[in-house]
């Protein structure tokens, strides 16, 4: 039996949707040296799984976070980081076509004023 077209790109999302992410055997346990990680979550620490993938992971690593947690959610959890290291930043504009003003940890550089050394 076959299924029509959409009906299948729909049950290959909803099988997407429903992998798990094994953070322990994906990831390098570097990533999460400071985290227990039988404690850690993939649903409830999104937040740090992406910042720290994105930092430090390795571009596999990186595709594993954006097949799991989609473009959308990834570039809403960077968006609003605090902090992200410049090339990482730099990385993440280009990557999704995303202007750097739109980024928080940008935005708070921008405006805290710089002292000129005398």
């Amino acid at each position: 039996m076959r299924l029509p077209l959409q009906k299948a790109i729909k049950f290959a999302i909803f099988i997407d949707m429903t992998a798990k992410l094994n953070i322990s055997a994906d990831f390098h346990k570097q990533l999460f040296w400071d985290v227990d990680l039988t404690d850690l979550d993939a649903d409830r620490s999104k937040r740090l799984i992406i910042e720290r993938v994105f930092a430090l992971g390795t571009l596999k690593e990186v595709k594993l976070v954006l097949e799991y947690y989609g473009t959308e959610t990834v570039t809403d959890v960077l968006k609003k980081l605090n902090y992200i290291d410049p090339k990482t930043l730099n990385f993440v504009s280009a990557y999704f076509k995303v202007s750097l003003e739109s980024f928080k940890c940008y935005r708070r550089k921008q405006s805290i004023r710089q002292h000129w050394d005398s």
